[in-house]
């Protein structure tokens, strides 16, 4: 079996291969609504208070798969698939009857996205195909790997973006741009006022088309970095061909929809703000802002980039935010490794992490001391309500992030956030139906 389902035939092995599969969907009959049954990422969702939020929307929320709740790691996972294997028996999740490649649409805040869901084919790092640029936490990987073990499923896309060739016309986009003025199998509106729109492409012509375009173009990991690992070391461990070959991804041609990128604020839970602004005085200017939120962000964004002095970030968690840029720069030549490109040893989250988590505030890269959180307000709550300091990031340019992984050189882990991330919850994928 060399792809899911009835797959495209003419795939080369030189570049993307995007197989269809057969979507496993909720049955809007079964649910409250399809919105009350979505989450964001596992990895984006606030614990404890976005996970009571979405346990408590509907009782079939997608979040009881992803983040499944119990005692112990493995009863967390055997939890989640005997959901999911109930769910399927009480006809709350139907797979389609076909396999398809599925068109994504997204709009909200004034950004329109749209791309691919399908199963791609898995490729090693070194042919090139796939671009991570960020580095991975294993503990994260093991306990991903067997909830997906467990459950034999892919339970949500992982983002990736490439560049068309900008037409509307020809292959892939033309293929989305003509199936978007069919009627969608659904659409809905999240509580984030997001528009979600899902169709499905089954006619071979259209497939062969789609994978014709993709099969000599690569493509940049977005979002999912720890879930791609994840495919691979499952491959790694099934008998080949299988669906284990293949993972769940949406693929978005940035050339005609670009990704929105932001940065991804760290939460250091044992580090009071005091403790911190003591350790970095005299090797970072300190400046203190008593101002709103986005008040205090304006003032990081003009200090990175807007006549700034390089490196910057934003402390919160005492009720005030505080501004530390200007890093001494002796102190960077003993604490970030030379051997990385210029563009690398630049980067906020290098100077964060080689800097002032491992010399200056001395905080294990684990953990029990550092959360990662998307949200900016939710890390300065969060910060407040616990002690702790919020670390606020600025955002890293899309082009910086490509550079770098066309090379081979991977970012510090949670470097970058790109979106709109997929809603996930609106298709599924069970290998135990390839």
């Amino acid at each position: 079996m060399s792809t899911p389902g009835h797959g495209p035939t003419g795939a080369t092995g030189q570049g993307l291969h995007l197989a269809p599969f057969r979507g496993l969907r909720y049955v809007p009959e079964r649910v409250g609504s399809l919105a009350a049954v979505t989450s964001p990422p596992y990895d984006v969702v606030v614990r404890p208070d976005g996970l009571r939020h979405l346990e408590t929307a509907d009782p079939h929320n997608i979040v009881r798969l992803i983040l499944p709740q119990a005692a112990t790691a493995a009863d967390r996972h055997r939890q989640a698939a005997r959901t999911l294997r109930r769910w399927q028996d009480e006809n709350v999740l139907a797979a389609d009857p076909v396999p398809a490649l599925y068109v994504y649409e997204q709009r909200g805040e004034g950004i329109l996205q749209r791309g691919l869901i399908g199963a791609l084919r898995l490729t090693p790092r070194e042919e090139g195909v796939v671009l991570p640029h960020e580095d991975v936490m294993p503990h994260i990987i093991e306990d991903r790997a067997a909830l997906m073990r467990d459950t034999s499923a892919n339970l949500e896309p992982l983002l990736f973006s490439y560049r068309g060739d900008g037409n509307g016309t020809e292959g892939a986009a033309g293929v989305i741009e003509r199936v978007i003025r069919t009627e969608p199998l659904l659409s809905t509106t999240t509580d984030d006022g997001y528009a979600h729109r899902l169709w499905s492409i089954t006619a071979q012509d259209d497939l062969d088309r789609i994978d014709r375009d993709l099969s000599h173009r690569h493509a940049l990991i977005a979002d999912g970095h720890h879930r791609w690992a994840t495919y691979l070391r499952l491959r790694a461990e099934q008998p080949a061909p299988g669906p284990w070959d293949f993972g769940l991804v949406l693929l978005v041609d940035t050339a005609r929809y670009p990704l929105r990128v932001r940065a991804i604020h760290r939460l250091l839970h044992r580090l009071p703000v005091a403790d911190a602004l003591a350790a970095v005085g005299g090797t970072f200017r300190v400046h203190t802002l008593d101002v709103p939120l986005q008040d205090a962000l304006d003032a990081l964004a003009q200090a990175v980039g807007g006549g700034g002095h390089g490196n910057a970030f934003l402390l919160a968690g005492d009720g005030r935010f505080h501004l530390v840029d200007r890093p001494d720069p002796e102190l960077l030549a003993r604490t970030i490794p030379a051997d990385r490109p210029r563009a690398w040893r630049e980067l906020d989250a290098t100077v964060l992490h080689s800097t002032l988590l491992e010399h200056v505030w001395h905080v294990p890269d684990d953990p029990e001391h550092i959360g990662y959180i998307h949200e900016t307000a939710a890390a300065v709550e969060q910060a407040e309500r616990h002690g702790g300091t919020a670390v606020l990031m600025h955002p890293v340019h899309e082009d910086v992030v490509r550079e770098l992984a066309e090379q081979g050189v991977t970012m510090p882990r949670k470097s970058t956030s790109f979106g709109p991330k997929p809603a996930t919850g609106l298709v599924l994928r069970s290998l135990a139906l390839d």
